[in-house]
């Protein structure tokens, strides 16, 4: 195995402890700014009656449900796994990736599919702050020595598939909507239905998401260390994605509408089936004098 696709031979610089805690602490820290903005902004719009009044019908439960999943998910995650990474967890630190990356995600469909409103500042801030934290956390992580810290190949390979088969899924996914629309010549049923120009989802995973899920399942699987630390974060992005899709027929119900109970059937076990697979992900990360012992010309261990 060459050098290129694995992690360099010798016992590989520390991923986790006080001095990269120290190293990343700055975006770490950041990121918590991010999460308590994002829970400020997300009890004003769940609180605050009326508040997406000017939202379509379709759009109008699925932003609630979204406000829910922050609240009561995502953000409560990035501030833990945040202040556990500052302590130097490695876990934390990947998963706090993963959050971060949702954030991102989810507040450039804020800003730019939200009517303009007294929350606009707020979430151009959550984004800003989520997304430079993202970049630098990524860029100060040691993706060697968190390749060394992996030591099952099966698990490994477990995920880079998931990850190549859920992208490609998803990808085919929209362009079944979205193609026999562009050769009618008509709009597609999802972008009539949120009352906006496109489809900010299709736009996002067709352009940046899923390429890169797919292409970090593809990396998983030649072993290059840039690949090890995204695809947990990959797994937590996904994850969490099903969560705001399965709150939105409860929030319809709530409301008095029809819900479409139909997706939590699919969704669910998608959802379940990243969790379990993040969970033994993370359950095969070693100690750092553990993966050090491991000599295998420098191969991550497993």
């Amino acid at each position: 195995m060459s050098q290129e696709r694995t992690v360099r031979p010798g016992k590989p610089r520390r991923a986790s402890g006080p001095g990269a805690a120290a190293h990343g602490a700055p975006w770490l820290r950041l990121s918590i700014a991010a999460g308590v903005l994002a829970v400020a902004g997300s009890v004003v719009g769940l609180g605050v009656g009326g508040f997406y009044a000017n939202l379509t019908p379709a759009f109008l439960p699925q932003a609630l449900a979204q406000d829910v999943a922050n609240l009561a998910l995502a953000a409560p995650a990035l501030l833990v796994c945040a202040l556990l990474a500052l302590r130097g967890s490695l876990r934390a630190r990947l998963v706090w990736l993963g959050v971060l990356a949702f954030t991102v995600y989810n507040y450039v469909i804020y800003t730019f599919s939200i009517p303009f409103g007294p929350l606009f500042p707020l979430w151009v801030a959550v984004l800003g702050l989520s997304l430079f934290s993202l970049i630098g956390g990524v860029a100060s992580t040691d993706a060697g020595a968190v390749a060394a810290r992996f030591e099952s190949r099966p698990a490994i390979l477990a995920t880079a598939w998931s990850l190549i088969v859920v992208g490609a899924l998803f990808g085919l996914l929209w362009l079944s909507e979205d193609v026999p629309a562009l050769l009618s010549g008509t709009t597609p049923r999802s972008v009539l239905d949120l009352g906006i120009p496109t489809n900010p989802v299709h736009i996002l995973d067709l352009a940046f998401f899923l390429p890169a899920v797919v292409g970090t399942g593809i990396l998983l699987l030649r072993r290059r260390a840039q690949a090890y630390p995204v695809a947990p974060a990959f797994l937590v992005f996904l994850i969490l994605t099903g969560v705001p899709i399965m709150v939105t027929p409860v929030v319809q119900s709530v409301r008095g509408e029809t819900a479409a109970w139909t997706v939590l059937a699919p969704i669910g076990v998608l959802t379940v089936l990243m969790l379990v697979l993040l969970t033994w992900l993370l359950r095969t990360v070693g100690s750092p004098d553990r993966a050090g012992a491991h000599g295998r010309s420098g191969e991550p261990a497993g």
